[in-house]
């Protein structure tokens, strides 16, 4: 992973962006030494989107078992055909 400063980010913006567009590799934002942001490319953006939103829903359905919240298969089923009418 690349790092780049915050100045040379505000200095050499399109430069670092064409980076980021070819190569497809985060940039870590450092100010003051220390890491402030990520730089990521709006494919690999929108693809983290997509996996974090499958994961909370996985993490809602197991918490729903936990609590007992759970139907059967033919109960499941039912309640799918009439959403889907």
């Amino acid at each position: 992973m690349k790092t780049e400063l915050v100045t040379t980010l505000k200095r050499e913006a399109t430069k670092v962006l064409k980076e980021l567009r070819e190569k497809k590799e985060p940039v870590l934002i450092t100010e003051h030494g220390k890491p402030s942001a990520y730089l990521v490319d709006v494919d690999h953006f929108h693809t983290l989107q997509k996996k974090l939103t499958i994961l909370e829903r996985i993490a809602r359905g197991e918490k729903a078992i936990s609590e007992g919240r759970i139907v059967s298969n033919e109960d499941a089923k039912e309640r799918l055909s009439r959403w889907l009418k």
